[in-house]
């Protein structure tokens, strides 16, 4: 059996797998190596603190993730398809890694955040 997500570390974990997957999927890696050209010593601290609040309601971050999607659709639109590849790649880090109530909880959570944006997106 394996462990839940239990403490920051764990996220930081999580992320740095999801991330280390997601640069090299040929259907999204292209907005993270190419449209955007992310500083990964930037972003990754910022989406430990993002998800560090989702599962234990820190308060540490601060941003506005719609706005930042937003700006990258219009440099390269963002689909429907994008969306599923990245909740698809988030649900299998997170059960390579953890199950339990918090693996459950981010999952549907990633799964709200996509379906939100998406619907401010595309409508």
């Amino acid at each position: 059996m394996k462990a839940d997500i239990s403490n920051k570390h764990d996220i930081e974990e999580m992320i740095n797998r999801f991330y280390d997957r997601v640069v090299l999927d040929e259907k999204i890696g292209h907005y993270f190596t190419e449209v955007v050209k992310v500083n990964w010593e930037k972003h990754l601290p910022i989406m430990y603190s993002f998800w560090e609040n989702i599962i234990f309601h820190s308060g540490i971050y601060e941003g506005n993730p719609m706005a930042l999607h937003q700006n990258l659709s219009q440099k390269s639109p963002l689909k429907m398809e994008h969306f599923q590849r990245w909740t698809k790649l988030f649900n299998e880090t997170v059960d390579d890694l953890f199950e339990g109530e918090k693996a459950e909880y981010v999952k549907q959570r990633a799964m709200s955040i996509a379906t939100i944006m998406q619907i401010k997106l595309f409508s």
